[in-house]
């Protein structure tokens, strides 16, 4: 082992010398002799893994050296660094490697300047993985990456800055006025976002949909808030065709908003300026909310049907188009929507599952196995809506509880040759599944 590490520091001295050499020509610096050496050093530490080895020369190279150096110097470093950073459990030591990794960043960014963009993401996921829990120096900083960036900065830059928002909001630091502001900007950020291929489109859509779940659960959109910051700027430009349709979208995504006068006002401007597939849904919104069950149907199809609408959207309209037909007693109507929002799903397939359950559950079947036969579907649907979506899991395993007390006893469907655990393809009330014949326990 020790002729090894001699000859392993041999072929170092070697190739240290061998560079300085050539230093002069690579501008190395006032020490350029130091910085190859302890480049070459910890470069090939490097390149055998051997990070324990690496670090002090790194330290070494990174104190003599331009920064013009060696990109990798940086690249390499807040690699050493996070290794040093998961090893370490003293919190004030931890909190200057930090420090450390983002001025790496920094100075990164500043020698060399054309890779400005990947750079500021890499910062912006640093601040993500170790700054994330301080609100305020999450928003600042984060912040004025997102600002700079635009459309460019990556989806968790944009997530990560609206939930800080959130956060100082509920610490009474930020104004409703100012979440909004940030989902207004986050929201814009990523529907500009390049797509290169339809893999990236399917994440930016996955984005913008964690976004608006992300702002909806807030509740900082509440109907007062909206009415008190959107009011006066309507009544003083209502033929703004952006500042309607913000008022509408976030109108939109707060609960109980769609029956007051300034949403009425709103929608109807925006349908008057621009005809589209928001103002058709600010339409459907307005019927549903007046039992206007046909027209608020009508609309919200046409919104689905528009060529503007992306598939997250698409999917959230059909899992609501499924809700509203079920609540108003179009069952089949219902039935198919929830099927399209599972085939979409963007987050929509557990509750769409739990409206199918509820449609088997009150199905009106006659026949004597098809009576027990709903319910074993039911139970299906439920399942899969456990399945697919954990905050489910309490209703679901509710529902299911209730359907299982109407299983018939194995001895009555014996009756009809059947037992439990075989298959059964049941039909009834406009509506047909594929089911597992289940029993009483």
């Amino acid at each position: 082992m020790k002729k090894l590490a001699l000859i392993v520091f041999a072929a170092l001295a070697f190739m240290g010398q061998n560079a300085f050499a050539q230093s002069s020509r690579f501008g190395h610096g006032k020490d350029s002799a130091d910085c190859v050496l302890y480049l070459s050093y910890y470069q090939e530490y490097y390149k055998q893994k051997n990070y324990d080895s690496a670090l002090p020369n790194w330290r070494k190279a990174y104190s003599v050296c331009p920064a013009t150096a060696s990109q990798n110097m940086f690249i390499h470093g807040t690699t050493l660094m996070t290794r040093l950073y998961n090893q370490t459990k003293d919190a004030a030591a931890r909190n200057a490697i930090v420090d450390t990794i983002l001025t790496l960043q920094d100075q990164r960014m500043a020698a060399y300047p054309k890779n400005r963009v990947s750079i500021l993401n890499n910062k912006g996921q640093h601040i993500i993985n170790y700054r994330s829990s301080d609100a305020a120096y999450t928003y600042k900083n984060l912040g004025a990456i997102v600002d700079e960036l635009g459309s460019q900065a990556n989806g968790p830059l944009q997530v990560n800055l609206l939930q800080a928002a959130i956060a100082l909001y509920r610490e009474n630091q930020l104004t409703a006025d100012d979440v909004i502001a940030t989902y207004d900007k986050v929201t814009e950020n990523v529907e500009n976002a390049s797509a290169k291929n339809d893999a990236e489109k399917e994440d930016n859509l996955k984005v913008k949909a964690t976004i608006e779940s992300i702002f909806a659960d807030s509740k900082v959109a509440s109907c007062e808030n909206l009415i008190a910051i959107f009011g006066p700027r309507f009544e003083a430009d209502p033929d703004n065709l952006a500042l309607v349709s913000n008022i509408v979208k976030l109108m939109n995504s707060a609960e109980d908003c769609a029956s007051n006068d300034l949403y009425l006002k709103a929608v109807t401007a925006m349908y008057k300026l621009d005809p589209s597939y928001r103002s058709a849904y600010g339409l459907y919104r307005l019927n549903a909310a007046r039992d206007n069950v046909a027209d608020a149907c009508r609309y919200l199809e046409e919104a689905i049907a528009s060529d503007e609408s992306d598939a997250a959207t698409d999917a959230q309209y059909y899992y609501e188009l499924s809700a509203f037909a079920y609540k108003n007693g179009m069952r089949s109507k219902a039935n198919e929507a929830a099927k399209k929002a599972i085939e979409m799903d963007y987050g929509y397939a557990g509750k769409a599952y739990m409206i199918l359950g509820n449609l088997w559950a009150s199905a009106s079947c006659s026949g004597d196995v098809d009576k027990y036969a709903r319910y074993w579907a039911a139970t299906d649907f439920y399942q899969k809506a456990r399945s697919v979506d954990a905050s489910l899991a309490e209703d679901a395993s509710a529902a299911i509880s209730s359907v299982s007390r109407y299983y018939p006893e194995a001895s009555e469907i014996f009756m009809y040759d059947l037992s439990a655990g075989q298959s059964y393809t049941v039909s009834c009330g406009g509506l047909s599944a594929f089911t597992t014949v289940r029993v009483s326990r």
